[in-house]
């Protein structure tokens, strides 16, 4: 599944190509409010939950000057590597190793590795569906996500 979303997440990148900037970061209603802040934060999700089963966790420099399509290309890249790294590392044993996270207010979290893993995928295909709203709302086309159409194993 995360050929699949990295796939998507591609073709979503080569359709933004065809906007122009200010369309990319145009405040929207729902998602992170802009095409560049959705794509930039799905990527953000994927490095902070593979960080939180790392045991170093992987930085990214230049996350906090992430200000057009390119940069979010290169960031996508970066964690991309990251991440198949993290799971071809992965174990029968993986899925329920445990990661306890604290959360802003002070609770605590248990979550099991798979669990996390199936999150990030499921998070970025979420995002995708505010992507394709947004398309027809500027009336271009959007991606197609169809899993059963793709070739992506």
């Amino acid at each position: 599944m995360f050929l699949y979303n990295w796939q998507v997440r591609a073709d979503w990148f080569t359709w933004c190509e065809s906007l122009s900037e200010e369309e990319l970061q145009a405040e929207r209603i729902g998602g992170m409010g802009s095409i560049l802040k959705t794509l930039s934060h799905v990527i953000d999700c994927e490095l902070i939950w593979v960080n939180n089963m790392l045991e170093k966790p992987v930085v990214y420099a230049e996350k906090d000057t992430i200000s057009n399509l390119h940069d979010v290309i290169r960031y996508s890249n970066f964690m991309k590597e990251k991440t198949m790294n993290f799971l071809r590392d992965w174990t029968v044993d993986s899925e329920n190793k445990i990661v306890e996270i604290t959360s802003r207010n002070g609770n605590t979290y248990s979550f099991t590795y798979g669990k996390i893993i199936r999150h990030i995928i499921s998070h970025e295909i979420h995002h995708i569906g505010q992507l394709s709203i947004w398309s027809r709302e500027i009336g271009i086309k959007p991606v197609s996500s169809d899993l059963i159409f793709r070739s992506y194993l």
